[in-house]
């Protein structure tokens, strides 16, 4: 048996054990939902939230060639969809602050990105980005999210989202196809008036 999956089956009854799973898995889980949510301290909450779900339902977890951190992907996942469904007219940092560069929020949101993601904290490449992601519907959200920011392979991203590598290269083609669309519009189209899809 690994290390890993021998931690698993200690945390399952000591909690020291969680706590090393939870050492070992937070930054990677942070750092997928604050680039589904671009806003730090909802990614807080919502990895506190993933970890809190998955420590009240390790009982039921089994390997089953799913590794665990993709099953940690997985409840992080319904916890960013849960949330967007229940507050629909969630809003991440307004494109005109972003502008000036003048909100507190901003700037503690561009320290976090910095540490998260280096190479894009330095522009606005990824807020302009994540504005047309959230115009995605949520599965083809996760699927660019853990593929082109994650780096997850593909064969890793099935497992997560528990589909056919198929289905996920077919969910990948459409969800660039209307990225592309939605980042080709103007300005005026593509901005804060472009209404988010149906769920």
């Amino acid at each position: 048996m690994d290390d890993g999956r021998l931690l698993v089956e200690q945390a399952r009854s000591d909690p020291h054990a969680f706590g090393q799973l939870f050492d070992r898995h937070y930054d990677e889980i942070y750092k997928y939902i604050l680039h589904r949510t671009a806003n730090p301290e909802l990614a807080q909450d919502l990895t506190s939230e993933t970890f809190f779900k998955a420590l009240n339902k390790l009982w039921t977890f089994r390997w089953q060639n799913v590794p665990f951190l993709a099953w940690l992907y997985r409840i992080a996942s319904n916890e960013i969809n849960g949330f967007y469904r229940k507050h629909k007219n969630f809003k991440s940092i307004p494109m005109e602050e972003i502008v000036d560069g003048s909100s507190t929020e901003y700037r503690e949101f561009k320290e976090e990105l910095k540490s998260a993601e280096e190479e894009i904290s330095k522009n606005l490449l990824f807020l302009e980005l994540h504005q047309a992601l959230t115009c995605l519907k949520n599965r083809y959200q996760d699927v660019i999210t853990l593929r082109f920011f994650e780096n997850k392979k593909v064969k890793d991203i099935a497992e997560i989202l528990n589909k056919s590598e198929g289905t996920v290269k077919s969910l990948l083609h459409r969800a660039l196809k209307q990225l592309q669309a939605i980042l080709d519009m103007p300005q005026k189209k593509s901005g804060k008036n472009l209404k988010r899809e149906a769920l």
